[in-house]
């Protein structure tokens, strides 16, 4: 089938090149050895790509960790672009890509670099940064996250969104910076459902029902998600499309991510679907190998049944509904 154009709500590559950098590797953006580069992007179709800032709580306070990243995506955009732009709003999505250049936006992975300070998540928005989820793996001033076991009952009850988190929650919404609910906790999910009126996105979660780590949405929260016009970006790693709850690392079969498609498409319809890859924050092999083989995806799900539109849906229409409606 001819090329689909992609957008992408989560990769980790930013912090991925940080690290290299640190170990005396001098890759960069436009063509390196991960998941992700620009000459990968272009192959792979891609229209725009969410680049997360991403931070280890555990390692202590992360603020300077997290404005180096944010230095190091500026660096890179002004180094390439002529092929990448950043954005955002949707309409410069739209612009860049009808100028033949990709858009790059910006997010936070693990807003605990904000030491629960909300004059820090307004100077990440005067960055640039459009989309911020909670937490990573560790409880942080905001909120409360899934378990690093992946069966693992969540948090007991009320341990979801802190006052903090809900200040924070509020705030995104006024300025308009898209929530995200990948690692939050169940109960920190349903406070975000109680407490927006606006859409707002998994940005790298799958259906628990078909493989049950706890990193993985209900069927009930994919349903929440639906109603209030949000989308889950289907995840690529291994772990999180294991049906047997991510006990081992195996190869990310084309197979099961069709699945998931299909499953969440089912429960909560084709519009709560888009891409959340993941990439350069996962260490399993891919059948479809890294950002440059996006299409096969594509023509797999042709394959499978799907039809143009449901395909452009997932793979980009419902992602830029969301952020037409937040970001403009």
């Amino acid at each position: 089938m001819e090329a689909v154009r992609a957008v992408d709500m989560h990769c980790d590559t930013i912090s991925m090149l940080r690290l290299l950098r640190q170990m005396g590797k001098k890759e960069g953006l436009r063509k390196n050895q991960r998941h992700i580069d620009l000459e990968k992007l272009k192959a792979g179709g891609y229209m725009a790509q969410t680049f997360a800032i991403f931070t280890d709580m555990e390692k202590g306070d992360q603020l300077e960790a997290g404005l180096e990243q944010a230095d190091l995506f500026y660096r890179e955009m002004e180094k390439n672009q002529d092929l990448i732009r950043l954005a955002v709003t949707a309409s410069q999505i739209e612009e860049n890509w009808a100028q033949g250049k990709l858009s790059a936006l910006l997010s936070i992975e693990g807003a605990g670099l904000c030491r629960g300070n909300i004059r820090l998540l307004r100077t990440f928005y005067r960055l640039g940064v459009r989309m911020v989820s909670f937490t990573w793996n560790h409880e942080n001033e905001l909120a409360f996250p899934q378990p690093s076991d992946p069966l693992a009952a969540g948090p007991a009850g009320g341990r979801g969104l802190k006052e903090a988190g809900i200040a924070f929650l509020d705030e995104m919404e006024r300025l308009g910076m898209v929530a995200d609910v990948s690692h939050l906790s169940d109960d920190g999910f349903w406070d975000v459902v109680r407490h927006t009126s606006r859409p707002f996105v998994a940005s790298h979660s799958n259906a628990r029902a078909l493989a049950p780590h706890m990193r993985n949405l209900t069927d009930d929260m994919i349903r929440a998600l639906a109603e209030r016009g949000g989308v889950t970006g289907i995840n690529f790693y291994s772990r999180f499309l294991d049906r047997d709850g991510g006990k081992e690392l195996t190869v990310t079969k084309t197979e099961e991510l069709i699945a998931q498609i299909r499953h969440i498409a089912n429960v909560g319809g084709m519009d709560c679907v888009g891409l959340g890859t993941d990439f350069d924050g996962i260490d399993c092999q891919l059948e479809l190998g890294d950002s440059s083989g996006l299409q096969r995806l594509a023509d797999e799900m042709e394959k499978a049944g799907f039809s143009q539109s449901e395909i452009e849906g997932v793979f980009y229409k419902n992602v830029m509904r969301v952020f037409r409606e937040i970001l403009g």
